[in-house]
């Protein structure tokens, strides 16, 4: 059986997987820090969306805790009314009216403490 030269080819390899990790500050050799960065990348894309969710979270229970018009009133009993009466908001939508209009989050949690829910 003839040998096969890869040529080109496995140099072209060598070279692209170099460039990716030129700018680098590491001892590790050119394959390790190339698995290290994806497995870095690949982690921090699921922890992206953990923080940006805590974010949220916060931004609406500051707002939430704001409100002069109720006491001890918070995000966690803000969310579960919201779901109580079905109105189905995104934490992500919520934070962005938190922002960005105030009064709009607070006329929501007004009404929802005003209106009676039938099994309540």
């Amino acid at each position: 059986m003839t040998r096969i030269k890869r040529g080109y080819i496995a140099r072209k390899h060598r070279t692209k997987t170099r460039l990716f990790t030129s700018s680098f500050r590491s001892r590790l050799t050119i394959p390790q820090q190339k698995i290290k960065a994806l497995v870095s990348a690949h982690r921090d894309r699921d922890r992206k969306k953990r923080d940006f969710r805590r974010l949220w979270i916060s931004r609406i229970n500051a707002v939430i805790r704001e409100n002069k018009n109720e006491k001890d009133y918070s995000y966690s009993i803000f969310m579960y009314n919201l779901y109580k009466r079905q109105l189905l908001l995104n934490r992500k939508i919520l934070a962005q009216i938190a922002i960005l209009n105030r009064n709009c989050l607070y006329m929501i949690s007004n009404e929802i403490i005003k209106s009676k829910f039938p099994g309540d």
